[in-house]
């Protein structure tokens, strides 16, 4: 998951898993001169209390059918997290676990172990995972984590809006040409159809070039950032502020929260972003608050899903051990608990039903839409360089000054 509410996923500093028990610590204590605890620590991004009530409900979830379970969790904040990784599990006593998200896990393969042995051993299929999940988990071939959640980039709308402005709700089917007229509607009186933010994911950009059909890297694993579709999609969302006015320019120093905050006031009718923004959204929405697929221009969009699941470090002396661990973390009744009680999707489709719990059912079909027909967000290294230029230059797009060809040529031409 970029990281839960706050527009991505965060973690932690406490402690969870033991659940081996002395079988974990005697299979650890032959490594002389390892962290022979490290099968039951747990290195993540610890960006707020609600990243570490996510991860104690992982752990409290285990505990209840193996009390002993424990697991000690610490790290930094997301956005130094990749970073401090690289660092911290090539220590001498590295944590056995780590996390990463699906779009990120070319970038710590170098401190990571391969799971297929393990998961060949212990006879884990992973077909009752997301398979777009699995995807991005999978680099050359081989499976490095397995995933906790699989998140759809999704539309929210206000539905007191669009029955207001005498609009159909939209469907699964939802064409990039009736978005058009539904946000023309929506635009009167100072309010406006959608808001956006200066990002290129979980917003409109990204969205929309994913539900046409484009990505991030093509067939061949290389950057595809000025393909037709993917061009064609980012002008679209640009317009919607320098062409229709049914947008506001956003600012490049815009945080999430200032689109957000535009859309619960009701200053705007829509938002594209992820799923994990559900509950912030219903506290101020409530039944009011809808969710549809992402418009597309055939009107079957292609969801871009993302996610995070649990590793295996490279120096860990007992993968077995962590392994052991990582089974009862990621076990279809532990993925659908913390569902039920975190709001994550879960990434074993199976356990859908919890997070869906007091969801509308049109809400939930759109999830489960996109969960079906999604692709996994995959970057390449340097995603991060590429994304904060995207943040830096697309205010000059939504204002009319610069296209999108000419903005991603450049940052495709400087990503190398």
């Amino acid at each position: 998951m970029t990281p839960a509410s706050l527009s991505r996923r965060t973690l932690i500093s406490a402690s969870l898993l033991s659940g081996a028990g002395a079988v974990l610590l005697s299979s650890c204590s032959s490594a002389k001169g390892k962290n022979e605890q490290a099968p039951t620590q747990m290195f993540t991004w610890v960006s707020s209390e609600s990243d570490r009530a996510q991860w104690q409900a992982f752990v409290d979830a285990v505990r209840e059918t193996d009390p002993s379970f424990n697991l000690d969790f610490s790290g930094p904040s997301y956005n130094d997290y990749y970073t401090k990784a690289k660092t911290r599990m090539t220590a001498s006593d590295a944590p056995g676990i780590l996390t990463t998200q699906a779009a990120r896990t070319k970038e710590l393969v170098g401190i990571m172990a391969p799971l297929d042995d393990l998961i060949k051993k212990h006879g884990v299929d992973t077909s009752v995972f997301n398979s777009a999940m699995i995807k991005g988990m999978t680099v050359d071939g081989k499976i490095y984590a397995l995933p906790y959640d699989a998140e759809p980039c999704v539309m929210f709308y206000n539905r007191q809006s669009f029955t207001a402005a005498g609009l159909t709700e939209p469907t699964t089917g939802y064409t990039y040409e009736q978005f058009l007229s539904d946000m023309k509607a929506l635009t009167a009186d100072g309010k406006v159809g959608i808001a956006v933010k200066p990002n290129l994911m979980d917003n409109a950009p990204g969205a929309f070039a994913y539900a046409n059909g484009a990505t991030a890297l093509d067939d061949k694993g290389k950057l595809s950032l000025t393909s037709s579709t993917f061009v064609s999609s980012i002008q679209k969302a640009f317009d919607l502020a320098s062409v229709n006015g049914y947008a506001k320019a956003p600012s490049a120093s815009d945080g999430d929260e200032v689109a957000q905050g535009a859309f619960t006031s009701g200053q705007a009718a829509s938002i594209i972003d992820g799923p994990w923004m559900y509950a912030t959204f219903a506290e101020q929405l409530g039944e009011n608050l809808g969710v549809c697929v992402i418009p597309s221009d055939s009107g079957q969009a292609i969801g871009v899903i993302q996610g995070s699941g649990f590793g295996i470090g490279k120096n860990c002396p007992d993968k077995d051990a962590a392994f052991k661990n990582i089974m009862k973390l990621v076990s279809p009744d532990v993925i659908g608990k913390v569902a039920r009680t975190r709001g994550t999707v879960p990434s074993i489709i199976s356990q859908i039903d919890g997070w869906a719990e007091g969801k509308p059912a049109g809400n939930v079909d759109a999830i489960k839409f996109l969960l079906d027909r999604g692709t996994a967000l995959v970057t390449p290294t340097n995603w991060n360089q590429i994304v904060t230029s995207f943040t830096q230059y697309c205010p000059e797009g939504y204002r009319g000054s610069r296209t999108a060809a000419d903005i991603l040529k450049d940052l495709q031409e400087s990503a190398g």
